[in-house]
């Protein structure tokens, strides 16, 4: 398949707008982790963005996910987020992976990922989801429910919990996502956690800005994806 679009222009692009927005908060961009956010893109488009210096890529699917990770299992270094919904009896499908899980959102989960990982003497690092807007059509415990979620996470065997993740409300008015993102950043330093996955294309700046650790880049670094893909 040939390959049209510029990733790895795409990338060096991204990677100026996170200087900048680190630059304006007095934050070290090192202190920032691109994740290329890869649902949909096709095989020779990861290993473009991996030959770029892309090596962390998330992934929404769990079938499209394991599909991916054998098919790149020749790349060195590559690590795999699992950044979509994920149902309980779907964990086994991403165990070949190895894959950080970002989307935790109640204990049940948590308890299929420990079992499965206990059983196979693997560690796998997670996220809470937070569906910090309340908005009905996205998964995350609520804010309240976080410090019981992490209570239970933690006493997990087999799972690590390293921090928060959210996706913020789309408004038109992409300043007004702060207050989400800032809202993310109190609840994990309330809990003691360091990581903080938020931010995506449109709103990079903003949450690098109120402590993005992790932000979730996909139409900015692949394109507009297909409409079968979205």
């Amino acid at each position: 398949m040939a390959m049209t679009h510029d990733i790895a222009g795409a990338m060096d692009s991204v990677r100026e707008r996170v200087g900048r927005a680190c630059e304006r908060a007095g934050r070290d961009a090192t202190a920032v982790q691109l994740i290329a956010v890869s649902k949909g893109q096709s095989e020779a488009a990861i290993r473009a963005a991996y030959e770029a210096g892309m090596r962390v890529f998330g992934e929404n699917y769990a079938q499209e996910l394991a599909t991916k990770a054998w098919a790149l299992g020749d790349l060195p270094d590559l690590h795999w987020r699992f950044i979509g919904h994920l149902q309980r009896n779907k964990v086994k499908i991403i165990e070949g992976a190895r894959a950080t899980v970002d989307t935790v959102d109640s204990v049940r989960l948590a308890q299929a990922i420990s079992v499965r990982a206990t059983a196979r003497a693997m560690d796998v690092d997670v996220l809470i989801q937070v569906n910090v807007g309340g908005e009905a059509q996205k998964s995350g415990c609520t804010p309240d429910g976080v410090p019981r979620l992490v209570e239970a996470v933690r006493a997990l065997p087999g799972v690590t919990l390293r921090g928060l993740m959210t996706v913020a409300p789309h408004l038109e008015d992409v300043e007004a996502t702060r207050p989400f993102f800032a809202s993310l950043r109190t609840l994990a330093e309330a809990n003691g956690l360091s990581e903080l996955s938020m931010g995506m294309t449109h709103d990079l700046e903003q949450a690098v800005a109120e402590g993005a650790t992790m932000i979730r880049i996909g139409t900015a670094i692949f394109g507009p994806r297909s409409p079968a893909t979205r």
